[in-house]
């Protein structure tokens, strides 16, 4: 009897995931893989776009027609569990295994006076193409004032990347000669910045910020907006002004992944080792995911955990029909880099699920690592790209 896995979301876990199962699985089992538009955004090239490396096409993900699977355009709206079916505004799929990829949406509506005042001009975000677009067109424009970049919510993707986008905007500025009278701050809730990767990364990561002259303001909760007074006020009442704001939004699971019932907050927990979830036949991977570490922390959303989690799960779906496979066991191996201008980037690298905590080292800057970032963008996009 023929088996039919579903794969929700064709971001890069998604991805990886439907085309793992398409090796692992014999030719009568169907692999179909869900996604609204399969016109996505590699991001990790975000950044990169705000500091003007890269134009919208040069980051585009646009999958080629996968062999053997049948890619199914679709907004997905629900998932019962017990009735092994998925509602699209396009239809139902039934299923005999599911890899639920879904990843985080932003939800700036959360912020009071957030969303207005990205409207009115002065505070913008990086975690979109048009916003990370947008954010180079203005600081072109920048010439004097405070900048603040805010983490206005956590988890959120990628726990380096706004202080890597100060560096950034720092770096850009100086390139236009005008770094020496614009202030540049970051706020967050948490200690230190990459406060998963342990006190020494975070203090090492505050320290090449104040080396390129970036304030950094730990334990600052975001409580709203003041528009009018282009304030920040925080929920221990104290506030900040600005002249421009990047604001990483608060981050939400989709509805459909809500709709499951399996976590409190909407975020769906895992085995951290083989990503299944409480559901027998059920997977949950990337950002969609909650994997908590040894030390109660959950492990960082990003796109080269999604990628791994997508191999374990795949090789659990293949184990779960009575197929030979490898053996489902996620390393919690990962790693990022900070760009830090010049050339440059820093690279943290550690083993997430060691007890008692991750052990992570973070790099100095070379050119090396920024090359490797580099190739690692180009191997991503040649792989999914038609």
């Amino acid at each position: 009897m023929a088996n039919t896995v579903v794969v929700l979301g064709a971001g890069v876990g998604g991805l990886t995931a439907a085309t793992r199962l398409r090796e692992l699985l014999p030719e009568r089992d169907r692999v179909v893989l869900v996604d609204r538009s399969f016109d996505g955004v590699l991001g990790l090239s975000l950044l990169w776009v705000m500091r003007g490396w890269r134009d919208a096409e040069e980051v585009r993900v646009k999958p080629r027609e996968l062999p053997g699977i049948d890619m199914r355009l679709g907004h997905v709206e629900s998932i019962d569990l017990k009735a092994r079916a998925v509602l699209t505004d396009r239809g139902v799929l039934t299923y005999d295994a599911l890899v639920i990829a879904l990843g985080a949406q932003l939800a700036p509506s959360r912020i009071p006076n957030l969303t207005t005042a990205a409207d009115a001009g002065v505070a913008g975000e990086f975690y979109t193409l048009s916003g990370a677009a947008h954010l180079r067109n203005r600081f072109l424009d920048v010439d004097t004032g405070r900048v603040a970049v805010l983490v206005a919510g956590v988890p959120f993707k990628c726990p380096a990347a706004p202080f890597e986008g100060a560096l950034l905007i720092a770096d850009l500025l100086r390139e236009r000669g005008v770094r020496d009278a614009v202030t540049i701050d970051t706020f967050t809730p948490d200690p230190l910045p990459m406060a998963v990767a342990g006190p020494d990364v975070g203090k090492a990561l505050v320290a090449m910020m104040e080396e390129h002259g970036i304030g950094f303001h730990p334990g600052r909760t975001i409580d709203r907006i003041d528009l009018a007074g282009r304030r920040m006020l925080f929920s221990d009442e104290s506030d900040e002004p600005f002249d421009f704001l990047v604001a990483v939004p608060p981050h939400r699971p989709a509805a459909a992944v809500v709709s499951t019932g399996l976590g409190p907050n909407g975020w769906i927990p895992v085995d951290a080792r083989t990503l299944a979830t409480a559901v027998p036949a059920v997977w949950a991977i990337g950002d969609t995911a909650a994997v908590t570490l040894p030390n109660g922390k959950p492990l960082p959303k990003a796109a080269v955990f999604a990628e791994a989690e997508a191999e374990v799960a795949a090789a659990g779906v293949a184990r779960h029909f009575g197929y030979d496979g490898p053996e489902p066991w996620f390393s919690g191996a990962g790693s990022c880099y900070v760009e830090v201008g010049g050339g440059r980037a820093a690279k943290g690298a550690g083993m997430f699920l060691d007890p008692p905590a991750p052990a992570v080292v973070l790099h100095e800057p070379s050119p090396e690592f920024h090359e490797e970032k580099r190739q690692q963008e180009r191997d991503w996009l040649a792989r999914w790209n038609a």
